[in-house]
């Protein structure tokens, strides 16, 4: 499996975060006040959370899952992508950029992240995923991987 599936991940995951640590900070001064209101079942502790993280942190956070996207890159590349944690983080990411797509319908606007899932994340996934299937490579997706890789990211996250 060549470097554009495997590292293919990692450059993908490079986009999106950009656009993350670009827009977070400022979107979430502007927006929460007013999500706060439009979700009131959302638990407090969620939205101090969302006010109280600076960018320096937010950084912090990116590059921690940088470095796992990065051995999970290179895990991929090194088995030809037969790695199940390669397989896994690149599952989860496409996964991560759907839920983007769905934050941005919930709240009605975009959203970090919502420009770059539907133009990046989903269709790199997709045909990184394509090209493991065609060469033999890519496990069965089941649901319990699915909420194995979200649970993984939101851990890391």
């Amino acid at each position: 499996m060549g470097g554009a599936v495997t590292w293919g991940l990692l450059g993908a995951w490079v986009v999106h975060d950009l656009e993350e640590l670009v827009t977070v900070p400022g979107w979430s001064r502007r927006n929460v006040p007013e999500l706060r209101k439009r979700f009131p079942r959302v638990p407090e502790r969620v939205w101090r959370r969302a006010e109280t993280m600076d960018a320096a942190e937010f950084a912090a956070a990116v590059g921690v899952m940088g470095v796992l996207v990065g051995a999970a890159s290179a895990a991929g590349r090194l088995t030809g992508g037969r790695s199940g944690f390669y397989q896994g983080a690149l599952t989860g990411f496409g996964l991560h950029g759907v839920t983007h797509m769905a934050q941005a319908v919930a709240v009605r606007g975009c959203t970090p992240g919502s420009v770059t899932s539907p133009l990046v994340v989903v269709p790199f996934t997709l045909w990184a995923r394509g090209r493991l299937r065609r060469a033999g490579v890519l496990r069965p997706a089941r649901p319990r991987d699915a909420v194995a890789g979200l649970a993984a990211a939101g851990a890391a996250t």
